[in-house]
Parts: C-alpha cells; structure tokens; sequence
C-alpha cells in the first residue's frame, strides 16, 4: 500500500488575501513504512516574505527568488504523489494552498476525500489534548531535535513516525532490515532464538490424570493402551 505524507510551507494563511505556497515536502510510504522515496521542493512565491511567515520557517524573500514558480513544478508534484492517499496534519490548511496553486494554472483540484487529516485522527483518539505535530512528538516520543524551524521535508519525517504511532505504533520486538527495499522483496525480520520449553507431564500430573479416568466410563486414554498402574 502506497500513502504520500506531504506538508506544505507558506507566505501566510490565506491564499484568497494573496499568501502563496513556498515549499513542499513529500515522503512515500509503502505498507506504512518510509521507503527512502521522497521529493522536496522550494517555490518562488512571486511576492514578498512577511515576517510573521519567515519567523516560522526561515525562508527569505532572497533565498526563495532564484527558485522554481509553482507552474514549473506542478508535473513533478503531481507525478510523485499519482492518485495515493495524502497523509496531512490539518489537510484543510495544506489541500487549500495546494488546490488555490493548481487552480492558478487551471489544473484539476485534489479532492479532499484523498487526505487523511493527522490533527482529527489524534483529536479523536485524545479528546481535549494538545494535537499540534510538536505535541504529538512530545507525546510518542519523536525526536525533534534535528528541526530548529518549520521546514516542509522535516515535518514530513517527523509525521510519518507521528502517522505509525496513530495507527498502532511499531509492534515491540520487531526490528526491521535497515535496507529499505523498493522492489516489493520481503523485509527481513530479526527474531530473537528461544529454546523448546519442556512439555512431559510431571508425576503428580500423571498421578492426577489416573484418578480423573477412574471415574471416567471406558475412557478413550484407556483403548489400546497397557494396563494402568494399580
């Protein structure tokens, strides 16, 4: 099973007021483990960066200039994520700025049913608790301490350990092969050696089977078999 976890940087919340996409980040994932497979793009927003926006994520109105427009990159996009399901955490704020880009170039939207939304999966599960991407690292116990910023390809990672712990967590005792394979050959699993436990009944077991048969009619143990002890 094939799922994309993608999030999106922007210049602001809105893309009716003029806010536009700066980046995006997707990793793939197969049966819902990270494959190794993912795509990583910045956008030039064709406007200037407000501060609040650069506070979040640190991408300048300079550093984004040189940058590909959203129209030279929207094949690349939508070859990547092809027609899987879309991991998001609050997929309303992410579907809105991707689907207000697309319909810039008249390309068909993505509808929200592709979306699996993060943020109402654990609202659901923890009713009344934070369910921010930072609270749920803290709550899992994700590593957070490789992201200084919001950052489109990081918070993806950070999700899909998030996404695996929302759906039931890693099953304990199960370490998978480090090679992450791509060609749908079986992941090796390391299972520790445990020793066959003896199974022989001991005498007082044996003991009380003999009693037990006493009180049994031409007992079925008794066909066939030599003659019990007296």
């Amino acid at each position: 099973m094939r799922e994309i976890v993608l999030d999106t940087e922007t210049t602001g919340l809105d893309p009716a007021t003029g806010d536009r996409l700066v980046e995006i980040g997707c990793i793939e994932l197969i049966n819902h483990m990270p494959s190794g497979n993912d795509l990583h793009l910045y956008v030039n927003p064709e406007r200037d960066m407000p501060p609040e926006a650069f506070r979040v994520h640190g991408l300048s109105e300079a550093f984004l200039a040189d940058k590909p427009l959203f129209a030279e990159v929207v094949d690349e996009f939508l070859a990547f994520i092809g027609e899987d399901r879309l991991i998001i955490h609050n997929a309303a704020f992410d579907m809105k700025f991707l689907n207000a880009e697309l319909a810039r170039l008249k390309r068909p939207p993505l509808p929200m049913s592709r979306a699996l939304d993060t943020l109402r999966m654990a609202q659901a599960r923890f009713p009344g608790a934070q369910a921010s991407l930072d609270a749920l690292c803290r709550r899992f116990g994700v590593d957070t301490s490789s992201r200084t910023k919001h950052g489109a390809l990081i918070d993806c990672v950070l999700l899909a350990e998030v996404y695996l712990e929302l759906i039931g967590g890693r099953e304990p005792g199960l370490a998978l092969s480090a090679d992450k394979r791509r060609d749908g050959a079986a992941v090796q699993v390391a299972r520790p050696f445990r020793a066959p436990r003896p199974h022989a009944a001991s005498p007082e077991e044996l003991a009380a089977h003999e009693e037990f048969l006493k009180k049994v009619k031409d007992p079925i143990w008794r066909r066939d078999a030599p003659n019990p002890p007296s």
